[in-house]
Formats: structure tokens, sequence, C-alpha cells
């Protein structure tokens, strides 16, 4: 079986030297030498860069000896954020995160780190001596082991 490690060496090797703006969000090689890439850059991904970069992984590994399935492709705007380098990338924009409990927070990503990121969430609350609810903006720190999946809000 074709190891993991050997495909991430030789995506990181070539975007390394042609795509320095690009990074590696998943390489995975799942049973019957199904190998999946997933890329992602602040800039996107053409379809021309993933066929260059299906070609020179093909280059690099042997048909004759082991015979596989190859997939490269960049990280969707509806997928979930899965490494910190697209947290970052992020932080500006509504995030959605779903939280273990089953507890969903909607907000703009103000910060992220490898232990927590932080929303800026606006909630309605009823203040004292008030008969309505008032918007009330409030930055909420979710620590990174209680994030179970965070995606980008869209809005047409």
């Amino acid at each position: 079986m074709i190891q993991h490690t050997t495909i991430e060496e030789i995506v990181s090797a070539y975007i390394a030297e042609h795509h320095p703006d690009y990074y590696i969000v998943e390489t995975a090689v799942h049973p019957g030498n199904r190998i999946v890439v997933e890329l992602d850059s602040e800039s996107g991904i053409n379809i021309d860069a993933c066929v260059t970069l299906t070609k020179h992984i093909e280059s690099q590994l042997d048909r004759e000896a082991e015979d596989f399935e190859l997939e490269v492709g960049s990280a969707g705007l509806t997928s979930p954020l899965k490494v910190l380098r697209q947290y970052t990338s992020t932080i500006g924009q509504e995030v959605e995160v779903l939280r273990k409990g089953g507890i969903k927070e909607k907000g703009v990503l103000t910060a992220a780190s490898p232990s927590e990121i932080q929303l800026l969430v606006t909630r309605l609350v009823r203040l004292e001596g008030k008969k309505r609810k008032t918007s009330v903006e409030e930055t909420l720190t979710i620590p990174m082991e209680e994030v179970l999946q965070t995606k980008r809000v869209l809005h047409f």
C-alpha cells in the first residue's frame, strides 16, 4: 500500500517549488490505494494547477508496482475548515461553529490560534427596565478541542 507520508512529501516538495502560496489541507490514502489530496490558497486554486500536480504525483509513483486512483482538488468554499491556516485566512468572515454537545454558534471570526478561536457574536438580550430585546455584541472564545466543525457562511 502506498504510504500517506510518501504522498505528503511529493506534494510538499512540488508546491514549495511551483506554488509557494498553496498549502496542504489534507492528504489521505484510502483502502484500494485511493489517494486524495486537498489543497488551499489565499488566492484560490485553478484547475490547471490541480492537473499539473496530478501528473507530477503520477510520475513519482510506479503503477507497475502498485495500482492507484488519484484525486487532487481544492478545498471548497462550503467545506469545513480543517487546518489553522484556513482559520487565519478566514478571519473577518462570518462562520458557523458546531461545538461539542450540538451547540451552534454563528459570528464573525476575529482570531484563531492552535488552542482557540474567537467569534464576535450578536445576541438579543432583554436589558433591565426595557420591554424589547436589544442586540448586544460579545466576543466568544471557543477552545479548539471543543470545535467539531467550522464552516464559512455564504451570503448571496
